[in-house]
């Protein structure tokens, strides 16, 4: 299903949550361990089959990594690499999702080299199980990641001393990931890279016009690292059009809301002032050019309402067709359920697959059945569309008799 000649093997893809900071109580986290993914791979791949879900995001950990200062590790990377070439899926491999070693100073020289040397010798050893162009992302969300660093202290380090520096923390991960994308091209030139960040909508609170314009410059600051890849901000970073390659959106259901208030503008609600997310993907259209490659790198929902979710989502990525712009894929994320980063004991039950405990400790993967019913509709729906024509579908009596 959705066998596709371009740059994704299948549009529909599915993501597998990789956070692996320190959390503010000191745990390290490793999302992959913690749902029991690394070790049940396989199983998961062959759930996957059902769906024509062949591209997948999966994240290395640059701490997992490097324990040791400059020795590499990625033995725990093997079952992965197996299944998928079992199953013919292709990785999209993130290299830091949020995690480094703590010995870094983080604004330090030292980060941009060692991370460049990390970023090499995860190349040099993936590159001979890529029979395609291998596809990384070098850092997830840079946006987010200086924000939510900087600005919320939600990823370590915490502290109110990082409050005035998140812009100086975006730079610096911009420069870390040009050097790691240079570094990378030396071992294999193929290598193409996908940047991903959050697509957000802010406004002022009912009533408070004068936060107008800093709402405006929030939303405006999402841009930011794209452009300063580009070299179209802050071109002595070093950016320059070749590095910014392919573009993720990520885009979740919090991701609208009011300045200061925090208050999400709730798509449960229907909220008048959301701005439909075809709109949004418009913009980024408009500012980076129809040449560059699209894709919702992460979106899903909680509960209930993923299975709705996703069709609102899949209806407008057919009106976004309409006005001619098509997206690469769609990524479900995360495609198996993740527990909070600070509650590790609550899963948020927004994967295709929950996650249940049984008597001996395993973590059983349940299928959420309404959501892979809006599921296969939305992959019907789109598969008709004139735009995906390309994107072909199989029969998928079986797996309606299954559920």
């Amino acid at each position: 299903m959705n066998a596709h000649e371009g740059l994704f093997y299948s549009f529909w893809q599915g993501g597998y949550e990789g956070a692996d900071h320190v959390n503010s109580s000191g745990l390290p986290l490793d999302m992959n361990a913690s749902n029991q993914h690394r070790m049940r791979v396989r199983d998961d791949y062959l759930h996957l089959q059902a769906f024509g879900i062949r591209t997948v995001r999966e994240s290395i950990g640059w701490r997992l990594a490097e324990q040791v200062h400059s020795h590499y590790d990625f033995s725990f990377l093997e079952p992965t690499i197996h299944a998928a070439q079992e199953f013919d899926i292709q990785i999209l491999w993130t290299l830091c999702h949020y995690g480094w070693p703590l010995d870094i100073d983080i604004f330090s020289s030292e980060f941009v080299m060692r991370f460049a040397q990390y970023a090499a010798a995860a190349a040099e050893y993936l590159a001979p199980f890529s029979t395609a162009e291998p596809i990384y992302t070098l850092i997830n969300e840079i946006s987010f990641l200086a924000y939510a660093t900087c600005e919320m202290s939600l990823i370590y380090p915490y502290g109110p001393h990082l409050r005035t520096r998140s812009v100086e923390f975006k730079r610096q991960l911009v420069r870390t990931a040009i050097a790691g994308m240079e570094a990378i091209w030396k071992v294999d030139p193929r290598a193409r890279f996908l940047h991903v960040d959050p697509l957000i909508h802010v406004i002022a609170p009912d009533g408070r016009p004068e936060l107008a314009e800093a709402a405006e410059a929030m939303r405006l600051s999402q841009f930011q690292a794209w452009d300063m890849l580009a070299g179209t901000l802050e071109p002595e970073l070093g950016g320059a059009s070749k590095y910014l390659d392919i573009i993720g959106v990520n885009y979740y259901h919090s991701n609208q809301w009011e300045l200061e208030t925090y208050k999400t503008l709730f798509w449960h609600l229907q909220d008048p002032r959301r701005l439909p997310f075809r709109e949004m993907i418009a913009e980024i259209k408009q500012r980076y050019g129809h040449g560059r490659p699209l894709v919702i790198a992460e979106t899903s929902h909680v509960g209930s309402g993923r299975g709705e979710w996703i069709s609102d989502i899949t209806d407008e990525v057919i009106l976004a067709a309409q006005a001619g712009i098509i997206l690469e894929g769609i990524c479900l994320y995360p495609v198996l359920d993740r527990h909070g980063w600070e509650e590790t004991g609550h899963w948020h039950r927004s994967g295709l697959w929950d996650v249940h405990p049984d008597a001996d400790g395993n973590l059983v993967r349940v299928l959420d059945k309404n959501y892979a019913k809006n599921l296969i509709e939305s992959q019907w729906k789109l598969a008709k569309s004139p735009f995906y024509q390309s994107f072909q579908s199989q029969d998928k009596s079986l797996f309606y008799r299954e559920l």
